[in-house]
């Protein structure tokens, strides 16, 4: 059996208030908050790839600045495996009337505190908003495109 994990990337971003932008999403019938995020598609930039999500999920437009980090996640209950880039950036152009992702509720601006009593998609989405937090960046120029 070949082992294919699923890379991801995702958008970190925080507002002058100190709120996190997070996507409400509905998981096996179940509302969660999740970081503006999906997979990598064939043909795109990684980069390009967290600019394409974060818009379909938010309506935002992304612009990565740094990377955040590289996640390795195994699924708890399912034979999963997951490899999520992290971006960091900001957000800017909302447009309110795009059309979302099936299954995204909508675009959640919460401040960390928010967060301890919502049930949230992966461990994942508070260890990005952790090492935010703790000012944790890498440059974009680690990313090469050969």
């Amino acid at each position: 059996m070949r082992w294919s994990p699923h890379v991801t990337v995702a958008a970190v971003t925080c507002d002058a208030h100190g709120r996190f932008l997070l996507v409400e999403e509905l998981i096996d019938g179940q509302p969660c908050l999740n970081q503006p995020a999906g997979h990598w598609e064939k043909g795109e930039s990684l980069t390009e790839a967290v600019i394409r999500e974060t818009l379909e999920e938010t309506g935002y437009d992304f612009v990565p600045e740094a990377i955040l980090g590289i996640y390795h996640w195994q699924h708890p209950r399912k034979d999963l495996t997951y490899l999520r880039i992290a971006f960091v950036g900001h957000a800017s152009g909302h447009n309110p009337l795009a059309p979302l992702d099936v299954g995204i509720i909508g675009p959640r601006w919460l401040r960390p505190e928010e967060l301890s009593a919502a049930r949230l998609r992966t461990v994942m989405v508070e260890q990005c908003i952790h090492d935010f937090l703790a000012g944790q960046r890498f440059s974009l120029d680690l990313l090469h495109s050969l």
